[in-house]
């Protein structure tokens, strides 16, 4: 990982303000509100109650091929820093949020990035989203060192990576990799019969990464994939597909994986539905697409049925102790249920903080040096940020237990967690029907 100079920094950070200022001309985001009331621009958004304090920063999709799951996850940070400023702060300052839209590419997540560490100076940093946006930040905080936990990253890329020491530690997610998320799928569809499958992936870490391990998985389990030799992974900024879903459809498969992002997916799903290659072959999706409106996105038939009727997906799920308090803080502040991966980034910034307070630091280096500890304890287990604040102050160790699951933050930055089965009903709904964990 090569270091950045001064210089060069100051230069890429003035160029990053300019390509954010540029590139974001509505000044309106959903939910954009900063813990102080202010409105947040797409670009960026920052608190100031203390210039002192523990300073993070959120870098999530609020626009681009992953808005519908970006948005869904937004009100997470701005949360938890009102809930851990309502308790005291850390280490006696409130802490100051800045947030970013990283437009699901990786060009602006860098310059997002760039802007966070080297303006802003934030310790620590909820993001990103896409595995391809989180390999650009990472590239950035680390040398800088700034703490990047990723809520809902799962390319197995991240993992490799960590054993090769290129994140020096400056690296964790709270959503399991998808090592894990492709065994599970692949035990789902040898479970229900699917003998050929084939695949089509979004060509970045998340889809080629997702593709590699679901066919290792699959493979072993008696299964074939149809199309091995000639994969169809789709260009990011494609905006036509009608190739690739006559390649990913041919073979006469049992079930196609689709590793999508919901943009552009919705596009190749329709594209497979025009040209009636899609008709009675079973669907699996991910989590890339788990959003209440991507069966619209795709949208209805001839015949006024949803396309994506009888598809079946996973998703991490959420299964910690501090879950259901989350929902309730949630339903109280926000209104409503939280969607996917808001627990995952609760629980990103959660650590962030009690990580600081551990340290007696406000500085990326001291996050980065006490994160796993107060993930994985040992110590006193807690589900609530305030509690554990207030245990740190004292000296006492503690082991948070998240809304997400457990979040035990392994060496290389990765956690384990459980699995979502998710399907789209008649009615264009999206339902959970079961649970997996991965064997």
């Amino acid at each position: 990982m090569r270091k950045i100079s001064a210089a060069l920094t100051f230069s890429i950070a003035t160029l990053a303000i300019g390509f954010l200022v540029g590139a974001c001309g509505d000044t309106s985001t959903p939910n954009g509100t900063t813990n102080n009331g202010s409105t947040a621009t797409p670009a960026a958004s920052t608190t100031t109650s203390s210039a002192k304090g523990l300073k993070i920063g959120s870098l999530l999709p609020t626009t681009g091929d992953l808005a519908s799951v970006g948005q869904q996850m937004l009100g997470s940070v701005p949360l938890l820093v009102d809930t851990v400023n309502a308790c005291g702060g850390v280490n006696g300052e409130s802490v100051n949020l800045v947030q970013v839209d990283d437009q699901t590419d990786p060009k602006a997540g860098a310059a997002g990035m760039t802007k966070l560490a080297t303006l802003d100076k934030v310790a620590g940093v909820v993001g990103s989203f896409a595995s391809s946006v989180s390999s650009a930040a990472v590239s950035i905080a680390t040398p800088n060192k700034v703490m990047l936990v990723s809520p809902g990253s799962t390319s197995p890329v991240f993992t490799e990576k960590a054993q090769k020491g290129d994140f020096q530690g400056f690296w964790a997610r709270t959503a399991p990799p998808d090592t894990y998320q492709a065994l599970a799928l692949a035990q789902l569809a040898n479970k229900k019969g699917f003998k050929r499958v084939s695949t089509v992936v979004i060509n970045n870490d998340y889809g080629v990464g997702f593709e590699k391990a679901f066919v290792q998985t699959f493979e072993k389990l008696g299964g074939t994939i149809v199309n091995k030799g000639k994969p169809v992974r789709y260009d990011p900024k494609a905006q036509t597909f009608d190739t690739e879903a006559a390649a990913a459809f041919a073979g006469n498969p049992d079930a196609v994986l689709a590793v999508l992002y919901a943009e552009t997916g919705s596009l190749f799903l329709k594209a497979a539905y025009q040209q009636g290659v899609a008709k009675g072959v079973q669907i699996l999706l991910t989590d890339g697409v788990k959003s209440p409106t991507f069966p619209e996105q795709v949208g209805k038939g001839s015949d006024g049925k949803y396309i994506l009727t009888g598809a079946i997906g996973t998703v991490p799920g959420s299964d910690g102790k501090a879950l259901e308090a989350f929902n309730n803080l949630w339903k109280d502040k926000k209104g409503g249920a939280p969607g996917e991966y808001a627990p995952q980034a609760w629980d990103a910034a959660v650590l962030l903080t009690l990580a600081a307070q551990a340290a007696k630091e406000n500085t990326g280096v001291g996050v980065a040096s006490k994160i796993r500890e107060v993930a994985n304890g040992p110590g006193t287990e807690v589900t609530d940020v305030c509690e554990g604040l207030k245990l740190l102050k004292v000296g006492q160790d503690i082991n948070y237990q998240g809304a997400s699951g457990n979040v035990d933050v392994d060496a290389n930055g990765d956690v384990v967690g459980v699995y979502d089965v998710w399907t789209v009903e008649d009615d264009g709904k999206i339902k959970v029907i079961d649970k997996v964990t991965p064997k």
